[in-house]
């Protein structure tokens, strides 16, 4: 019976292999009426799990951007508290989410994670 019951909580059955990392995002309603700032948990290719700043019930529809992927529309499937599932209105490649940013096809790392060049000898 217990068993029962942890499946019950754990919301609806999931069709796709889920992507367990934290990205940051905000959400809003389609119509762009802000949600408050969400952490990614898991990604699918038909949906996520978040941490919100607050509720967001069930039902609603809502947008968020990705980097990698863009802006994805969808619904939350489930709410609990401050957690929420989402399904996207489209499938989407979760593994862009995790690409490295890069700027103009090339990948640019920060000064500060740099390895300094050793100082050249004077003659």
């Amino acid at each position: 019976m217990k068993d029962e019951q942890g499946i019950s909580d754990r919301g609806p059955a999931r069709a796709a292999p889920r992507d367990s990392l934290f990205l940051l995002t905000s959400l809003s309603t389609v119509d762009g009426a802000d949600l408050g700032k969400a952490r990614i948990r898991n990604l699918s290719a038909t949906g996520l799990m978040a941490d919100c700043e607050r509720a967001v019930p069930a039902g609603t529809r809502i947008a968020l951007e990705l980097r990698g992927i863009g802006k994805i529309n969808g619904s939350v499937a489930w709410s609990r508290d401050d957690k929420i599932g989402v399904s996207f209105d489209e499938p989407i490649d979760p593994q862009l989410a995790r690409k490295r940013v890069s700027t103009n096809g090339t990948s640019q790392m920060p000064d500060y994670l740099r390895a300094p060049l050793s100082p050249r000898t004077r003659r």
